[in-house]
Parts: C-alpha cells; structure tokens; sequence
C-alpha cells in the first residue's frame, strides 16, 4: 500500500459518509488561450445551476484568477502547508459566492514533510468536499512537471484550445507528455476538448476532428468533443472590467456558450467518477514521494 493510499484511508475512516466534491481540471498546451476565463466562467454557470464551487489556481506564479476576480487573496496554500492555517482561512470569495484559492508556490515543498503532516493536510484538503460540489483546478499552461501533476492526478481534464496552430501543436504536445506520464491511467481519466475563440460551433468542431485524428493515431488516448466558445468581444470587455462575462452579460454569445457547455458537464450523458480532493492530493504528494 503506497503513502497515498494510507493517507485516503485515514480520511476515510474518520468521514466515512462524507460525500466528494467532483474536481474538474482545465489545462492548456500554452498560454493565453482563455484557460482562466474558461474556469471562472464554468464556475459561474455551475453556481446558477446550485452547485457549489471552489477554484483552485494552481498556475504558480500568476494571479490570472485573482485578477479577474478583482479580489486580492490574504492567504494561499502555503500558509495551510506551512503556517497552520485551516483550509476555511485560506478561501477567499469572490462573485455569487464563488470559492477561491490561491495556489501560491506550496506544491513544491510537498515532498519534504513528514507523514503526519502530510495527513494534517490532506484531513483540511479533504474538508474542500463538505464546502464544495465542484471544485475546479485551474492549472499552469504546457509540459511543466507541476502541471502534469495535476492532471495525472485528475480524473477530469478540460483542455482548452484555440485554432491558432500553435495552441493545437501544445495542446498535442500535452497530451503526448501526458500519455507517457509512468503514473497516467487512460482508464481512469476523462480528457474533454474545449474549442475556444471560434467563428461557429462547426469550427469548434472541425478543430476538435484535426486534433483526435492525430491523437487517435499516434497516442492512441481516447478524447471527446466538450463544446466551443465563440470569439466575443464582449468577452474581452468583461476581462478588462474584473468581472466574469457570465455574469456581466448573461446573454452575450460566450456566457451562452459556457452555459451550454455547463449543462453539459452536468449532464447524464458525461457520467463521472467523483474522487474528492483527499485523493486528488494524495495521488500528487505520492507522486512527489516516489520521485
């Protein structure tokens, strides 16, 4: 039995009726494609439909989240991993309620503690599932060893991409790094296209048909068609007023466009396997502990 799984266990004795948060994790090959604006905008159509949402920005070394949040976080996760903080101290929250947490650089450090500390934090960690229905982990975009952690270690993966034929390249580069990760299970992880910045629907998934053809081919890694955003201008405004366009205007062809893709998530038709955050953790300090 490995550490992670003691560690899940543990928590698991001590809650064993608590119910688990679904963790949704939104990546990109590279940066600038709408990753962040893809996560705060799912947030808010996931709290119109009564779900209860914490995002977890994991980009180190950016405050994409934050900044159009318009909130400015007083802790992060270090202060949980290394001050003492509890995990209800460590939330900030932004519009409609919407949970926020910074990642700060605390991952890194992970490796480093010892087994009941590590057990102090997965026990507040795990406390994500009875504040949370969703909690979503906005990661660093490209190959980064940090990222790839997340998503190993996630059972739902959104990738964000974009027609330029840069952002399908990374994005294929991602995938390809992702598939060779020794501790990725293909089995066990959902890997969903996001169009993004499209002329139409149709192009969101002609974009979708150019990327799964060469997956398919070389990486043989299963992925599915999620949705398309549209290039929308009002989009761009909302970005530049610190205000999620979901909620700045509901109408607007993006915020429509990610209620779609919300009810789609949602849906019966995208079933998913709910792991909790306990084990979403678990899974990266083991994968820190075996490195």
């Amino acid at each position: 039995m490995d550490q992670a799984e003691q560690l899940r266990n543990i928590i698991k004795a001590e809650n064993p009726n608590r119910p688990l948060a679904r963790v949704i994790t939104i990546t990109s090959g590279k940066g600038g494609v709408g990753k962040s604006n893809t996560a705060i905008n799912l947030a808010v159509q996931f709290r119109k439909m009564g779900q209860r949402v914490i995002i977890l920005d994991a980009d180190f070394g950016l405050a994409n989240i934050e900044i159009m949040f318009g909130a400015v976080p007083k802790h992060n996760l270090c202060d949980l991993i290394y001050q003492g903080k509890n995990i209800r101290e460590i939330i900030t929250w932004g519009p409609m309620e919407i949970g926020f947490i910074s990642g700060g650089s605390g991952i890194a450090g992970l490796s480093n503690l010892s087994k009941d500390y590590l057990t102090y934090i997965i026990q507040n960690l795990a406390e994500l599932d009875a504040i949370a229905d969703i909690i979503i982990v906005d990661t660093g975009a490209g190959i980064a060893d940090a990222v790839l952690e997340f998503l190993v270690a996630s059972g739902e993966i959104i990738l964000v991409t974009t027609p330029e034929p840069t952002s399908i390249t990374d994005s294929y580069s991602l995938l390809k790094a992702l598939s060779r990760h020794p501790r990725f299970s293909a089995e066990k992880s959902q890997i969903k296209m996001l169009s993004n910045r499209v002329d139409r629907e149709e192009d969101g998934l002609l974009l979708f048909d150019k990327l799964n053809a060469v997956v398919t081919r070389y990486l043989k890694l299963p992925i599915t068609f999620l949705g398309a955003v549209p290039y929308d201008s009002q989009l761009s405004k909302a970005v530049m007023q610190q205000m999620p366009v979901s909620i700045q205007v509901p109408q607007a062809k993006s915020s429509l466009a990610y209620e779609t893709i919300a009810e789609k998530l949602m849906g019966k038709e995208m079933p998913v396997q709910r792991r909790g955050m306990a084990a979403f953790f678990s899974h990266i300090i083991n994968g820190k502990k075996m490195g």
